[in-house]
């Protein structure tokens, strides 16, 4: 029998702002995190309550339909990778059916992927979701990729409407040459996605960027203590309250929070 893997914990809390745009879950030896990219440029005429919220969820069941019937890897061999592919080529046909040969405007989001293999795991990231990893020997592997807006921080913009300027115009631009690459419906997207391969995992944890904001404030001490703290129902969704609550006394705005992990089920 294949190797799977075991829902252990699944948390997710609202932002503020706008709805809920994240979204996971786990097929076979398959899971992940997908955390829609909220709407900067006009949205499309898609059903559900946001473009974002549309295209998580969307995205979430063509990957369950990719990883119940795993295809070839992807070049360079990565299994991750030839899911992850095959999945928005199934989103690429959705997109051509609703919205044509719109790409600029059509929704995208980050995203984790962590695939078992016959000896490890393989997490495929998208932009800024993590990966916390602990191996046999107790150790914990940390594996995200570029945070969504840093090219924008990088051109310091004077104020709030050159940010928001700078922020829309990335936003334009990715899944170009040289620009950030996110999951949108370019099944190349694959090839720019950061692959790292591990031993055998005890555990895994995946978070999207709202969720991994608690490392980032100080509330838990690094991606160990992450791990530790999403390792049970109780644990991951006190962090979640805690850093909710720390967000709103510091008076920052809060993003949309997930938090999935699982464990190996031979």
């Amino acid at each position: 029998m294949p190797i799977s893997w075991r829902h252990s914990v699944r948390v997710q809390t609202e932002g503020d702002g706008h709805v809920n745009e994240d979204s996971c879950g786990f097929a076979g030896s398959s899971a992940w995190v997908i955390d829609g990219a909220t709407s900067l440029l006009p949205e499309l005429d898609l059903p559900g309550p946001s473009n974002p919220s549309w295209y998580a969820r969307t995205l979430d069941l063509l990957l369950a339909e990719a990883a119940g019937s795993p295809p070839l890897p992807a070049p360079g061999g990565s299994v991750a990778g030839g899911i992850l592919e095959d999945a928005l080529r199934r989103v690429d046909a959705v997109a051509e059916d609703r919205t044509a040969g719109e790409r600029t405007r059509f929704p995208s989001a980050a995203l984790c992927l962590a695939q078992l293999t016959g000896d490890g795991v393989e997490v495929l990231v998208l932009a800024d979701c993590h990966a916390a990893v602990e191996l046999e020997d107790g150790s914990v592997a940390h594996v995200t990729s570029e945070p969504a807006d840093l090219r924008v921080q990088r051109e310091d913009p004077a104020g709030p409407e050159q940010a928001h300027e700078l922020l829309r115009r990335d936003r334009e631009l990715r899944n170009t040459p040289g620009r950030l690459w996110v999951a949108r419906r370019e099944p190349e997207a694959v090839q720019h996605a950061h692959l790292q391969r591990l031993p055998a995992p005890r555990r895994v944890v995946l978070a999207s960027d709202g969720a991994w904001r608690a490392v980032e404030l100080g509330l838990v001490d690094g991606p160990a203590g992450f791990l530790r703290a999403a390792s049970t129902p109780i644990g991951a969704q006190r962090l979640l309250l805690d850093l909710r609550a720390h967000q709103q006394a510091a008076g920052e705005k809060a993003d949309d929070a997930t938090i999935l992990t699982v464990v190996p089920d031979a």
